[in-house]
């Protein structure tokens, strides 16, 4: 099995492995890995700016067949730049649409700030993947490209959670940035606090926005993950990201939430 989640001979057309799959479509993708190559997409347009914020709308599934990536500039400013991506099918129908932002750094040591003790990865313990329910039998995200481990008092049940995560990178050949690198994360906090398990309601969200402040440090990445599930059906699932040196951003997700029919 390939120890990335994508493979490219052209570095246009992408083509998912296994450790892409979604659990519950053997033909479309988990969010996650995709959402990393729009943020490598939108990050090589502007290389002297850092991407701050990503936003996501799921459209469609995305295609287990492959797909292409199209980056371009909306406003290129001497401090914020902004950027728009999408992704592509076979047939060039749009799945996902993307909106970055990007912001110039500078050098400010001395600011005042708030910093919190998120914990280590070595403290934690291994665990697994809160989903394991799957509505197919071809291997998916939630196998062996992804390691979880739990701090103490914390598992993979409902409620919410906190959890460290390590994926594959996005292409065997490339290391990814640090915001590629915590997009499939990112895109996991309606699993790791959802309030119910998959066969008794479905929990699917429509949108991922990332906000990053610093960028994360390190292969293990970590999540604090509750969601809020309302009698509308609809409903927020908020991560607060981290690496071991504490928080580096968060992650929002809406969610459709739907009964299983009897």
């Amino acid at each position: 099995m390939s120890e990335s989640f994508f493979t490219t001979t052209d570095g246009q057309w992408f083509q998912p492995t296994e450790h892409t799959r979604g659990p519950w479509d053997e033909h479309a993708c988990h969010a996650g890995p995709p959402t990393g190559l729009l943020a490598r997409a939108v990050e090589q347009l502007f290389p002297e700016h850092r991407l701050s914020r990503l936003t996501v709308n799921l459209q469609r599934p995305v295609p287990f067949s492959g797909f292409s990536v199209a980056a371009s500039i909306v406003r290129q400013g001497r401090t914020v730049c902004l950027s728009e991506a999408s992704l592509l099918d076979q047939d060039g129908r749009c799945v996902i649409t993307a909106a970055g932002m990007h912001l110039r750094p500078s050098h400010m040591p001395d600011l005042p700030s708030h910093h919190l003790d998120m914990g280590t990865p070595e403290e934690a313990l291994p665990g697994d993947f809160p989903i394991r329910q799957t509505l197919h039998d071809k291997p998916t995200f939630c196998g062996p490209g992804v390691a979880v481990r739990y701090p103490a008092g914390q598992d993979s049940s409902p409620g919410p959670t906190r959890a460290w995560m390590k994926t594959v990178p996005l292409l065997s050949d490339e290391t990814p940035s640090p915001f590629q690198r915590i997009c499939p994360l990112a895109d996991c906090g309606n699993a790791f606090g959802r309030n119910a398990e998959p066969g008794e309601l479905t929990f699917m969200n429509t949108d991922l926005t990332i906000v990053l402040h610093r960028d994360p440090l390190g292969e293990w990445l970590g999540t604090d993950s509750v969601n809020y599930w309302e009698p509308n059906g609809i409903g927020l699932a908020d991560a607060q990201l981290f690496d071991s040196r504490g928080v580096v951003g968060r992650a929002m997700q809406t969610l459709i939430i739907r009964g299983n029919p009897s």
